[in-house]
């Protein structure tokens, strides 16, 4: 699925906001091995928005999913049952792309269900203590790891900034849902365009 339109996703917003890079934490969802044919038309959309980020002094936060037999992922299970869909820890499928942008010294966080919140996996705690407030999302896929971490960092209170053109998923269709649902009640809708102005703005402003 290619990325949309810078324009697509304006007719879904309620509000606009531009996001604090002093308060603020890129996560990048899951850009890893499994997901290669979904993130490939993202891809430089991934490494600008880590570029912008992290040249703003953002900290990132990669997230990677991998199953394992533990209570968390069994309902997962029933959704993605196929030898094909389960995600094992050391194989290539479990790794990151290169072209994600990761450097030494950023936090992996390690998953077994669509939050990157759930299940232990310590990423709430690792903001606060960052001093994070907010957090931007980007990665796949867009309606089910990147929406429900979008939404849970949502009901945690962190203010949540959702990017329309680093995100993808399977089609189109459940792409435009999610930027509809995360405008309408979750999330400032931001894209590389949005996250170049709006963070040197901040950097203008010092």
């Amino acid at each position: 699925m290619p990325p949309p339109p810078a324009t697509t996703y304006t007719r879904y917003e309620m509000r606009h906001r531009d996001p604090d890079p002093r308060k603020a934490a890129l996560l990048v969802i899951d850009v890893q091995g499994h997901f290669a044919s979904l993130a490939a038309p993202i891809m430089p959309a991934i490494a600008t928005t880590v570029a912008l980020c992290r040249a703003a002094g953002m900290p990132v936060v990669y997230t990677r999913h991998v199953d394992r037999d533990v209570p968390h992922s069994r309902p997962l299970r029933e959704w993605w049952p196929g030898p094909g869909d389960r995600i094992d820890a050391g194989t290539p499928a479990a790794e990151l792309l290169p072209g994600a942008g990761r450097e030494e010294g950023d936090l992996v966080v390690e998953k077994c269900t669509y939050s990157a919140f759930a299940g232990g996996t310590g990423l709430e705690e690792t903001l606060r203590r960052a001093g994070a407030e907010e957090v931007v999302v980007a990665g796949v896929m867009t309606n089910l790891c990147c929406e429900t971490t979008a939404r849970d960092a949502f009901v945690r209170g962190f203010r949540v900034f959702f990017s329309a053109d680093a995100t993808a998923t399977a089609t189109r269709d459940l792409h435009e849902a999610t930027l509809a649902n995360m405008a309408y009640g979750f999330a400032y809708i931001v894209d590389c365009e949005r996250l170049e102005a709006a963070l040197g703005k901040a950097a203008a402003s010092k």
